[in-house]
């Protein structure tokens, strides 16, 4: 390779980068969902994607590095589809009782349940996986708190704290769900609380 390449030759090469560091990730993705972290190999990941091990570690160090790009993929498309599913909503108050509906329903999805809630916290860390999940979601949280607010449905107050109290509780929530086994029974219990401590919220 030599600095004389045209711009669309290094345009096609960033983009075969591109597609096979996307091959990749989605499948290892599957393979995550599937079994989980610890009983998929590099070497199936790989097999799977039809690339080499080299591929493999010219875009991640390792398979963590792996998992965590999985994981922020998966946790970016849940906030996407939590956000679609507020925005349906007739008023900031029932956004937020919409999206965390909505976040406890994708809890039921194998693959956020597998790779978010279960190996998430253990393969990278409870550090690591709060600030990935922080970094996609929070900006949801607050801003529809401020909505709140400012629409007078929700007392005003510091939003950032509330924010992450809520975020959090809502957190803890989906690993109760992910880890339950009992048709439904705990979902149902802890939707109905997370509904009774927003309308807690409301302003009087």
């Amino acid at each position: 390779m030599t600095d004389e390449q045209t711009p669309s030759a290094r345009s096609r090469m960033a983009e075969r980068s591109e597609e096979t560091r996307e091959a990749l990730i989605a499948e290892a993705r599957t393979l995550f969902a599937q079994r989980g972290f610890a009983a998929v190999g590099t070497e199936e990941i790989v097999r799977a994607a039809r690339l080499t091990r080299g591929a493999l570690y010219h875009h991640f160090e390792s398979k963590e590095d792996l998992f965590r790009a999985v994981y922020e993929v998966v946790e970016q498309e849940l906030v996407e589809q939590i956000a679609a599913q507020a925005a349906a909503a007739n008023d900031p108050l029932q956004a937020l009782h919409a999206g965390a509906r909505a976040f406890l329903d994708a809890c039921e999805d194998p693959t956020v349940q597998r790779i978010t809630l279960i190996d998430a916290p253990s393969v990278l860390g409870w550090e690591q996986w709060r600030e990935i999940g922080l970094r996609y979601g929070f900006g949801l949280v607050q801003a529809t708190l401020e909505e709140a607010m400012e629409a007078k449905q929700i007392e005003r107050q510091p939003v950032r704290p509330l924010a992450h109290l809520l975020l959090g509780s809502i957190d803890e929530a989906a690993m109760l769900v992910a880890r339950a086994d009992d048709g439904g029974k705990t979902k149902q219990e802890v939707a109905a609380a997370i509904d009774r401590f927003l309308d807690s919220l409301a302003a009087h």
